[in-house]
């Protein structure tokens, strides 16, 4: 740990800020939270993608959502090999410890993971092929959905993949034993949606039509 530096100025200030301010006028409400523990209602697994602004989208404040972000919100299948398994573990601990009620898979526009990947399988990208890339073996993960669209023979923007993202991650919950459990016996909900940055656009996936419909 050598190598760490201090945070950088413009952040410590804003912390300072927060903590006169926005801490400050609502310790109490912080201090709850801390004693109690957390018991949101529902997981949210996002985009890393620093535009993505999940609890601003909801007007959700602190404890409301239990929140996992990973390169373009992809949820890999079920594979208990004792590797490590980040959003697994995520997933296991909000259904199975925190038993929340709603799990959300939120994709959206202008995605550079999925971008990454469409350019990837076009040969666009090659670096992203080597079996070294972490970014492109996890965007692997959507190759079910790349090829359920036509694969290389079809014509699919990346609106599309980035909503067969959420697709396949919901597919893919399905075959966590603790979901499927949950689901069925209808102590949680699972959520598709697809956010459209520059329109504040949000659309829900209806699976009754196989399509995603405006909130």
């Amino acid at each position: 740990m050598e190598r760490a530096q201090p945070l950088p100025t413009y952040l410590a200030q804003r912390y300072q800020g927060w903590k006169a301010t926005g801490y400050a006028e609502n310790k109490a409400w912080y201090r709850r939270l801390a004693e109690d523990g957390q018991h949101p209602r529902a997981m949210v697994i996002s985009c890393c993608d620093s535009r993505i602004h999940v609890t601003a989208i909801f007007g959700a404040d602190q404890g409301e959502f239990f929140l996992h972000r990973n390169i373009a919100n992809l949820v890999p299948p079920y594979a208990p090999d004792g590797d490590y398994h980040g959003t697994s573990a995520a997933v296991e601990y909000a259904v199975k410890a925190l038993k929340v009620a709603h799990l959300i898979v939120l994709g959206h526009s202008t995605c550079g993971g999925v971008k990454g990947f469409h350019d990837m399988c076009h040969g666009r990208a090659p670096e992203l092929a080597e079996k070294t890339s972490f970014i492109g073996r996890w965007m692997d993960i959507l190759r079910p959905g790349y090829e359920r669209l036509g694969g290389n023979d079809a014509e699919i923007d990346d609106a599309m993949l980035e909503k067969e993202a959420v697709k396949v991650s919901m597919d893919n919950l399905m075959t966590f034993p603790f979901v499927r459990d949950a689901v069925e016996a209808e102590k949680l909900s699972l959520h598709g949606l697809w956010n459209d940055i520059g329109e504040g656009g949000l659309e829900f996936y209806d699976a009754k039509t196989d399509s995603f419909l405006p909130v």
